[in-house]
């Protein structure tokens, strides 16, 4: 069931210079980056300092019906989360935003990302006398800003001294009574934006797409370890933890951002149809056609097209009314869910010899069923290229790339074994080389740890095994229960 990358979270705010129905601009918000996340949601308000909230299992327009976001009432502005859990398991205590009462005011948190450390930071504040409810890197995030709050001036310091302690990924929002607040890691592991609609309300958003849905401007992506405050006064930014370029996951153009998203300066559909040219280079073969595999798929294979000079076809049809946690319990279930999620377009496939695109193989049951499919459609040959290279090593930084014994890429000495087990007549990747132009409007340095093995800063030395199932058991590794 667990065939498929996982992006983290995506998180949204918004501050306006009058009362007004910030939550409906969330709404949209959060329904434009819906595919960062299809667990759970949130939005919290924030009017004249008094905070309300709602968040739940399951997808935006399910959570917030409309008397659930007339109950949002009005507010000067709001915070908003989609979350896919990478750690921490699906408890309610764990969705986001995180809303916090503390001596000083009113506090709500969300974030996007990984801490390499938040065993560590909990282990601090509980050996300290805090209680936490639910078991994700967000409670220690919000745990550290309140406790640097009690002897700072303002928020904004806090945080500033908050970030000499977080080590890993993290692009943040926060909200208080008169601020908002968003800082991203030094490294920049995941993207983070700044824009400003025609009225004069800032947004900050994981992913432009959001801001292209309210109609607003973008301004500029909030820069690697830096802290953008927000208020009546207008925007300042504090850049003590700016250190240079940073490290963008390069998966966020490769599969995780939207398509219509500019991150760091560069298209992301352009960024995929670049891997689709690059792997036409790398990796040619005669063809009779070129096709995608929904969704992330289509534009690498329009750019393998463009440079090989292959027709571009339609291979599938996606059912769009079936989420990625469409899950079946048994085996031949599941083998059926993916003649239930893709079909394949028959009429342009029976008797030709089809190049197959795919933005990644982790386990490679997925991909053998799909290759499957294109032979029972009457494929005489199917190639298969990926635009990326093979998982081999583990994410720490908020990526759902499963334990190494499990990525087939581990499991096989070379990819002509690998291109046996799935079916393929041939197989072929993307270069790490090439990944690191994908990008070309952008200067930023990328992490290709989870190809290479080599991150930019120091991680833990092992990953807990089996972390999907340890999520699907609502089970924290980080924790033993004791007698």
């Amino acid at each position: 069931m667990f065939n498929n990358l996982h992006e983290e979270c995506g998180v949204f705010g918004i501050f306006e210079r009058k009362t007004t129905y910030v939550a409906q601009s969330a709404y949209l918000a959060l329904y434009a980056l819906q595919h960062r996340g299809q667990e759970s949601c949130g939005i919290a308000v924030n009017d004249d300092g008094v905070f309300r909230h709602h968040k739940g299992d399951g997808l935006v327009p399910d959570v917030f019906p409309k008397e659930k976001l007339e109950h949002l009432g009005t507010g000067n502005m709001a915070i908003g989360h989609v979350r896919y859990s990478t750690t921490g398991g699906k408890s309610v205590n764990n969705i986001q935003p995180l809303v916090i009462r503390h001596i000083k005011g009113n506090l709500a948190v969300a974030h996007n990302g990984n801490l390499v450390n938040a065993p560590d930071l909990r282990k601090k504040f509980e050996l300290g006398g805090a209680i936490f409810h639910g078991t994700s890197d967000t409670e220690s995030i919000a745990y550290s800003i309140v406790s640097q709050r009690l002897t700072s001036k303002s928020t904004e310091e806090a945080i500033e001294k908050v970030m000499y302690d977080l080590k890993g990924a993290y692009s943040c929002v926060v909200m208080t009574a008169t601020k908002l607040i968003a800082f991203r890691d030094p490294n920049g592991f995941r993207p983070l934006c700044l824009g400003k609609t025609s009225g004069g309300a800032w947004i900050v958003s994981s992913e432009s797409c959001a801001l292209d849905t309210l109609g607003a401007e973008f301004v500029r992506d909030i820069k690697p370890g830096e802290i953008v405050v927000i208020g009546t006064d207008g925007v300042r930014s504090i850049t003590t933890h700016c250190k240079g370029k940073g490290d963008i996951c390069v998966f966020e153009y490769i599969y995780f951002a939207r398509p219509d998203s500019v991150i760091e300066g560069s298209s992301v559909q352009h960024a995929r149809m670049k891997a689709g040219a690059f792997l036409a280079k790398e990796s040619p073969v005669d063809a009779d056609i070129v096709i995608g595999v929904p969704d992330s798929g289509l534009d690498a294979a329009l750019g393998y097209a463009n440079e090989s000079g292959i027709p571009y076809g339609i291979g599938f049809i996606k059912n769009r009314y079936i989420g990625r946690s469409f899950i079946q319990p048994t085996q031949g279930q599941r083998n059926d869910a993916v003649k239930i999620k893709l079909n394949v377009v028959k009429e342009n496939i029976k008797g030709k010899r089809v190049i197959m695109i795919d933005d990644s193989i982790v386990r490679g049951t997925t991909s053998a069923r799909i290759v499957r499919l294109l032979r029972e459609a009457g494929a005489t040959e199917v190639h298969m290229r990926i635009s990326s290279p093979p998982f081999k090593y583990p994410c720490f930084f908020g990526t759902d790339v499963d334990s190494q014994e499990n990525l087939i890429a581990c499991q096989f000495d070379t990819v002509e074994e690998i291109a046996k087990e799935i079916g393929v007549d041939s197989l072929a990747y993307l270069s790490i080389d090439a990944t690191h132009h994908l990008a070309e409007n952008s200067d930023c340095g990328f992490c290709d740890g989870c190809f290479t093995g080599k991150y930019p800063i120091e991680v833990p030395k092992e990953q807990p095994k089996d972390k999907f199932e340890q999520k699907l058991n609502n089970f924290s590794p980080y924790y033993q229960v004791l007698d």
